[in-house]
């Protein structure tokens, strides 16, 4: 089943490249974006990533914080993330559960689509942006999301 704007977003449970568990409700009362994408040091998702980190003052402003998912694992991650200095937090979901809950899993390839999560301060979908081949536009219209909001 699709996520759709206002649904409740699932629960998440991950590890992060913090060496902590994020775990969603522990960000109720403030909106966050999530990103899913296919594969650490790809080039499209090497170019989502440093868009996300070339941007990063305008979420930092908005006191939105920024997390990236994918099935990569945690060590692949911080090398990704030290690579290309990016100052968010990668999360890793080996299995695909998560993805899957966000409708965010090719099914028969079961790699992680592209698609981006606005969550409002109630963790309910506020804005949805999918494109596997919009790389950089899934951060335009996470912005021009919460200017409306």
């Amino acid at each position: 089943m699709a996520l759709k704007i206002g649904s409740k977003a699932p629960d998440i449970r991950l590890l992060s490249t913090s060496d902590k568990v994020f775990h969603l409700k522990d960000f109720l009362g403030k909106p966050l974006i999530l990103f899913f994408y296919p594969k650490d040091f790809t080039k499209g998702c090497t170019a989502e990533a440093c868009e996300f980190r070339d941007q990063f003052s305008e979420f930092r402003d908005m006191e939105v914080p920024v997390f990236g998912i994918s099935r990569d694992d945690i060590p692949t991650h911080e090398k990704f993330k030290k690579a290309y200095k990016l100052p968010f937090e990668l999360l890793s979901d080996p299995d695909g559960k998560v993805c899957k809950s966000y409708d965010a899993l090719i099914p028969v390839l079961k790699i992680p689509k592209r698609v981006t999560y606005l969550l409002d301060s109630e963790q309910r979908i506020a804005g949805i942006f999918e494109g596997l081949f919009e790389n950089k536009k899934h951060v335009s219209a996470m912005i021009a999301q919460l200017g409306k909001s």
